[in-house]
């Protein structure tokens, strides 16, 4: 992920005012809040940046990238607590957990893409990908698509661990979302939203997105064929016709946003954000969505994980000097 180090001064600023103007905006609920805080699970020990999650939803248990410990931190949601780690990582960053074969899988900052035993954790084996290995998502049959380098996605075969198709990006990709063999990809250093075919690698659109800056999360509605783009500069929420690219909507959401979920449960949308809130929109109509209200969190507390199966909202808090890192876990409501 691009770290705020590497934005001009100008525009580090304009995301600071737009982290503090945007997030008391919108509609505020008068009812029961729509997230309540169940626990927090503390990780002692683990300082600097968090990136992504993946659950385990049979064995309970929640893998959390510890990007700036260089490390694995795996919990136990039945008991509340970390149980192990793997260490000696390098930047870990996208993980995926691969049901079948009873694998997770790391991607890290350096290009490799390890896979570990779900139960030792002990190494299995690896894929190079050459540098700055990112999100992982799994595509139809199961397999891993990485995004890394300078703008790739690679789909994996895990059995022989290898590369099996690549497709090119203009830049490098952040989060991207997988509907049969169509991958929709945020590139925000190229400022676009990019859909390529995985299967021939093929570039089925590139679209523009003048005037927004800093696509970073990306969700998918696949049943209404709706896609959900969040941008830093300013803080705005977009839905996206995924057939088209049509904009449906842009209303105003909280600042430093990493990641962002669909809930279609209950016909919302979770914005989680590193100026300390999670926005939560709820459904008025086929393609509108309102802000229904803010969750305070924590400041930099902008990478998280919703899991219908657990329907739990997972979010990862990095240390301050007054608490420690922790996931704090959101039960939704009703």
């Amino acid at each position: 992920m691009t770290q705020l180090s590497k934005f001009p001064l100008a525009w580090i600023a304009l995301l600071a005012l737009g982290a503090l103007t945007s997030c008391g905006a919108g509609e505020t609920s008068k009812g029961p809040a729509p997230l309540v805080l169940e626990r927090t699970i503390a990780l002692p020990g683990v300082s600097g940046r968090i990136d992504h999650m993946v659950l385990d939803a049979a064995g309970k248990r929640l893998f959390v990238a510890a990007l700036g410990a260089n490390s694995v931190e795996v919990v136990d949601l039945a008991q509340g607590r970390r149980t192990a780690r793997i260490t000696g990582l390098a930047k870990p960053q996208g993980l995926a957990w691969l049901v079948d074969r009873g694998e997770l899988m790391v991607a890290n900052g350096d290009g490799r893409v390890a896979f570990y035993d779900g139960v030792t954790l002990k190494a299995r084996g690896v894929v190079a990908l050459g540098g700055d290995a990112d999100n992982i998502r799994l595509d139809g049959l199961g397999r891993p698509v990485v995004g890394y380098g300078d703008g790739g996605l690679a789909t994996l075969d895990p059995a022989r661990r290898v590369v099996v198709a690549t497709a090119a990006l203009p830049k490098h990709p952040e989060s991207f979302r997988i509907d049969g063999a169509r991958a929709y990809v945020n590139v925000p250093d190229a400022g676009r939203v990019v859909v390529v075919d995985l299967t021939t690698g093929a570039t089925l659109s590139s679209r523009r997105t003048p005037g927004l800056r800093f696509n970073y999360p990306m969700a998918l509605d696949a049943t209404h064929q709706v896609l959900a783009v969040v941008f830093r500069l300013p803080a705005r929420l977009k839905l996206l016709d995924a057939a088209t690219g049509r904009a449906r909507l842009e209303t105003a959401t909280c600042g430093d946003a990493d990641d962002l979920f669909f809930d279609e449960r209950r016909q919302r949308i979770y914005v989680v954000c590193g100026s300390g809130a999670v926005d939560v929109f709820r459904a008025t109509g086929p393609v509108d969505f309102r802000r229904l209200t803010s969750i305070p969190t924590r400041q930099g507390a902008r990478t998280g994980l919703y899991s219908p199966e657990a329907d739990r909202l997972y979010v990862a808090a990095r240390a301050t000097e007054g608490q420690p890192a922790a996931i704090l876990v959101y039960k939704p409501a009703p």
